[in-house]
């Protein structure tokens, strides 16, 4: 029998703030000196995540669907299937990729964001 894991509250405002175009509740789910990897790119402090945020998540309208939620190491990954309105050249589709996310004082303190490695 699978164990539901809960998403860390912090993991739940991220995702719901990216669905529902939320800037303030995305940029309030993070420490003030979190790091996000994205895809080789590293984003330091939330005024540079949030330039990352309005880019790359708010201006195309990414959408994230939770597949599977594991607890690995310290970290809660998300594996989710993403849509938008982004340039998909290149891209797998659909498009899977692993959030992992590490959680400090009840917020997202890294965040490194990878293609989901199929089986």
């Amino acid at each position: 029998m699978k164990k539901e894991i809960k998403l860390p509250r912090s993991v739940e405002t991220y995702i719901r703030a990216v669905n529902t175009g939320d800037t303030d509740a995305f940029q309030s789910s993070f420490t003030h000196d979190a790091v996000v990897k994205d895809v080789g790119r590293e984003f330091r402090g939330v005024a540079a995540i949030k330039e990352w945020g309005d880019r790359e998540i708010f201006a195309v309208n990414v959408t994230l669907e939770v597949m599977k939620v594991v607890e690995r190491e310290g970290q809660t990954i998300v594996t989710v299937k993403i849509d938008g309105t982004f340039d998909r050249t290149g891209l797998p589709d659909p498009l899977v990729m692993d959030l992992c996310f590490t959680i400090a004082g009840g917020k997202i303190a890294a965040l490194t964001c990878r293609l989901t490695e199929s089986n």
